[in-house]
């Protein structure tokens, strides 16, 4: 069973901080072999979703930005999950628990994200249509999508 949970990054600890990184660098870096800067100052007005394992370990990953800091609306994303998790639908429980929580706490509008272009009909099971928008981000293929 996975546990959520939503943090801003000032409810963080340095540990958990280090383990989203961790297993953020794991995949969008080192797994697909493209070396970006990572730590873009956006975390730090981020609220970071958390899925951990029964060992407490971090195996899954999102930020929600809000409106204003990356697009004129809220915006999802570094939604990623470790290797052995996937395909165990980890990821759509992590994709629910954002949306989960943006409903809740953030009130239901708009979310805009920009999504791998190959995960186009994952996000679009969750409401996310694309805007038409596709260009290369760090040389990977990437769409704009929006869910209203």
């Amino acid at each position: 069973m996975i546990q959520f949970q939503t943090k801003h990054f000032n409810e963080l600890s340095l540990f958990e901080f280090h383990d989203i990184l961790a297993v953020r660098i794991q995949s969008f870096v080192v797994e697909q072999n493209c070396p970006y800067q990572e730590l873009d100052g956006k975390d730090i007005n981020a609220y970071h979703v958390i899925g951990a394992n029964q060992k407490g370990v971090i195996i899954a990953t999102a930020r929600i930005l809000l409106s204003g800091v990356s697009y004129p609306e809220i915006s999802i994303g570094r939604v990623v999950v470790k290797p052995d998790y996937r395909l165990k639908k980890v990821g759509n429980l992590l994709m629910q628990e954002c949306l989960r929580f943006v409903d809740v706490h953030l009130g239901k509008q708009p979310i805009r994200i920009s999504a791998q272009a190959h995960l186009e009909k994952f996000y679009n099971s969750f409401g996310f249509v694309s805007t038409g928008k596709a260009y290369l981000e760090d040389g990977i293929p990437h769409i704009e999508m929006l869910k209203f």
